[in-house]
């Protein structure tokens, strides 16, 4: 079958996004502006492929224009959802994310990847996707999909994952059963008992990175950052940490049950 891939060379402008902009679909296809990750980010999702790990994007390399060329996925996005559409499966999420960590776990980059993740991860196991949160996720027919790999970077499981947690559950005051939510997206990663202790002494951590990330920048004046301090969602960041940190004993408790 002949690829149609790029027959259409319409360019239609994705909406969404809070930090790259200019990403557009072409055909069959999404080109993002490259960066000096991109490489990298092309190896990671070529291993990705080779291995049959289904929920991320093909990589095409870059076009004519020196953008990355991504397929497109059909879905619809997790955040926003549409109007009446069910939340994401906490436990299905939970079940990709360790797909993921175990199709990288021992995967070695390219010795001269460069990674652009903005904030310090807390180790160098594997590379992981630093952004997977129901906003990178689109729901295909058949499957979800991670999509927006550019902060990918060496870290390590239980950082990924308690970033996951925040997005999904979602761990914020009055998100209702954020407790239960969490315990299924551990259920569905299969965390033993002391990842779970990891898991819960990670959660407020994770959300505080986020804050001191967007003030850093709102002192700094480095975009996109700054924008979205004045945006408020420093604020959301602070108030989310605090609300883990006045929750811990309920979430700890759900996740060991």
């Amino acid at each position: 079958m002949a690829d149609t891939r790029n027959l259409d060379h319409t360019e239609h402008t994705l909406p969404g996004g809070n930090v790259t902009a200019g990403v557009v679909r072409v055909g069959r296809t999404v080109r993002r502006p490259a960066g000096p990750q991109t490489p990298a980010v092309h190896a990671l999702l070529a291993h990705l492929a080779d291995v049959g790990f289904p929920h991320a994007p093909r990589s095409h390399g870059l076009d004519d224009k020196g953008r990355h060329v991504l397929d497109f996925v059909p879905g619809v996005p997790a955040h926003p959802a549409p109007p009446g559409s069910a939340p994401l499966d906490a436990h299905e999420v939970g079940r990709v994310v360790r797909e993921l960590h175990d199709a990288l776990d021992g995967w070695r980059p390219p010795s001269d990847a460069v990674w652009t993740c903005p904030i310090p991860t807390d180790g160098d196991d594997l590379v992981v996707h630093n952004d997977l949160a129901p906003w990178n996720i689109v729901v295909a027919p058949d499957r979800l999909v991670v999509i927006d790999w550019d902060a990918c970077s060496p870290g390590t499981r239980g950082w990924d994952l308690a970033y996951t947690a925040h997005g999904v559950a979602p761990l914020t005051p009055g998100a209702p059963d954020a407790a239960g939510r969490l315990r299924a997206l551990a259920d569905g990663y299969r965390l033993d008992e002391a990842g779970r202790y990891q898991l819960a002494a990670l959660l407020a951590p994770r959300a505080w990175s986020m804050h001191t990330l967007l003030e850093r920048g709102h002192r700094s004046g480095e975009q996109p950052w700054a924008r979205l301090w004045d945006e408020g969602h420093g604020e959301i960041w602070s108030g989310d940490a605090r609300w883990i940190e006045s929750q811990a004993l309920t979430l700890r408790t759900a996740l060991l049950g």
